[in-house]
């Protein structure tokens, strides 16, 4: 990978810098240009995002680093099957658009702790805030660096601590100065400029291999099978159909990195056309992502590390001048990330801690400088973290923590869809699973990955199917403490919260249908090869 500086030209270094000082204009602009409303926050935007804002804020959020790698990575080994991971996603973008953000939006909370404590109390409030704050601060703050310092420091050749300091840092400003609308308006020049790059090596590939056509003929045609049979080690269609919507649902509907652009939108029509348009956008992971890995596969056999399928096409064959954009998307995926978690993680401990317990009678001014402190020591902590997990050697850490982080999700899918689906869920049942059960479900992914690990004892199902099997036994047990609490505290009806609910608008259901028939024909098109 660190060729890749070697061949750096004068051209490379313009454009590296002119994207530099067009994203700080961008953020700028956002952040200062306007006379700001007292009642201003930094959170949600002013409530002023449209749905091209909010697809491709989300969307930057959900395009880290190592989805530039890792997808590559898989489509050089297996083909096209984890685009199931991104095209399945439309079921519950759309559970997201019409079932929650209605109830979201008409409860006018900024975080997803504070909507739960609406309805079941300062408890739960107070265990799903804490439980946030760590699952932004490990699974999207410290890892998402981890993974972006990890990249630059083999592009650039600089060490670990100055390759992430200078990201969280630039990050960090956007979120400090200009809280969510400077982020959302960063990442649609970003997301825009991420596309027109990896199209251009995709592009470039084609025409090495030959075509779309030279393409299917030179690789195994189970690359282009969607579904594959319950046999497969990887990817059996049983553990994707039953194990990722347990994961689909917290990550899409309940995090709050994901679903505070919908929270900062104009009105529910702009957030449920959003959502939307992250659907569409995420059809773009096939020949973005994935397919970068499939035309490397043909053009570059015999890699001795799959992970290295986009760096070697960037390397190979961006000619001199064009070196710079894969710099520049790198910075771009980073810094959506990164941004997008630290306004996330400011929201949920200025609003559900410190608002809520701290200082309740707190003025707005106060309120924006402690979200501004929470941005600066999150980018302390993250740095930290991701140090100390460099100076661990002998593990792929990153990929163990983030199968660990996959266990987190079934409490979260358990408790927001009983929520929402099942008006006599019960507090206790509420906050026993999002407390002994987030214990239960972590201390069964320590197991599997490091006590009795699943390479070494072959009694373990598919780890997705595990997911499936904890958020099953999680579903029965809430839903049983429900049944049997004798004095149960259940959601009250706020008359108020319920009135506000809106229907959605003809354009919504025209968007959702049209993207549903093109998934269900591209499932279709890709299966049976």
């Amino acid at each position: 990978m660190g060729n890749i500086v070697e061949r750096l030209t004068n051209l490379d270094y313009i454009i590296v810098i002119a994207y530099l000082i067009i994203l700080m204009i961008i953020g700028y602009r956002a952040s200062f240009s306007k006379k700001k409303n007292e009642d201003e926050t930094l959170f949600l935007a002013n409530k002023s995002l449209n749905w091209s804002s909010i697809g491709f804020n989300m969307w930057g959020t959900n395009v880290g680093p190592s989805m530039l790698l890792a997808f590559a990575s898989i489509g050089y080994s297996t083909g096209i099957v984890a685009v199931n991971f991104d095209w399945y996603a439309f079921i519950f973008l759309f559970l997201l658009a019409i079932v929650f953000a209605p109830k979201y939006l008409a409860a006018k909370v900024s975080t997803m702790p504070e909507f739960m404590g609406n309805r079941y109390g300062d408890s739960t409030q107070n265990i799903l805030a804490w439980y946030a704050l760590v699952k932004i601060l490990i699974s999207w703050l410290s890892l998402g660096l981890f993974a972006g310092g990890f990249l630059v420091r083999q592009i650039l050749g600089i060490p670990m601590w100055q390759s992430v300091t200078v990201l969280v840092a630039f990050a960090g400003l956007f979120t400090f100065f200009g809280g969510l609308k400077a982020i959302a308006k960063v990442n649609v020049f970003q997301m825009i400029l991420l596309i027109a790059v990896s199209l251009s090596l995709m592009l470039l590939g084609l025409n090495k291999v030959g075509g779309l056509s030279a393409l299917y003929a030179k690789t195994p045609h189970h690359f282009w099978n969607l579904i594959q049979p319950a046999s497969d080690p990887k990817y059996p269609w049983y553990a994707i159909l039953l194990g990722y919507p347990v994961a689909a649902v917290a990550f899409f509907c309940t995090d709050q990195s994901m679903v505070q652009s919908v929270l900062g939108a104009k009105n529910l029509k702009q957030g449920q056309l959003g959502v939307s348009f992250i659907g569409w956008l995420k059809i773009l992971s096939l020949p973005l992502f994935i397919g970068t890995g499939i035309l490397c596969y043909v053009l570059f056999p015999g890699l001795k590390d799959p992970n290295e399928a986009y760096m070697t096409m960037v390397t190979n064959l961006f000619p001199p001048g064009m070196n710079g954009l894969v710099i520049v998307v790198l910075i771009a995926v980073l810094v959506g990330t990164i941004g997008s978690s630290l306004n996330s993680l400011s929201t949920v401990f200025t609003m559900d801690i410190y608002v809520k317990k701290i200082n309740p009678q707190a003025s707005n001014k106060q309120i924006i400088r402690i979200g501004r402190w929470a941005v600066v020591a999150g980018c302390i902590f993250a740095v930290i973290v991701v140090l100390a997990i460099d100076n661990i050697k002998g593990l792929n850490l990153f990929d163990v923590f983030q199968s660990v982080l996959g266990f987190i999700a079934p409490p979260l899918s358990v408790v927001f869809l009983l929520t929402v689906f099942w008006k006599r869920t019960t507090r206790k049942a509420v906050n026993f699973t999002l407390s002994v059960g987030s214990i239960l479900s972590l201390g069964v992914g320590v197991t599997y990955l490091w006590i009795l690990p699943s390479d070494q004892y072959h009694f373990w199902p598919h780890y997705l199917m595990l997911s499936f099997f904890i958020f099953a036994g999680l579903l029965l047990i809430a839903i049983l403490i429900s049944l049997l609490d004798r004095s149960p505290s259940i959601y009250t009806v706020n008359e108020e919260h319920q009135a506000n609910i809106e229907k959605p608008a003809k354009a919504v259901w025209i968007s959702w249908t049209a993207l549903a028939i093109v998934m269900v024909a591209l499932y279709l098109f890709f299966n049976g090869h």
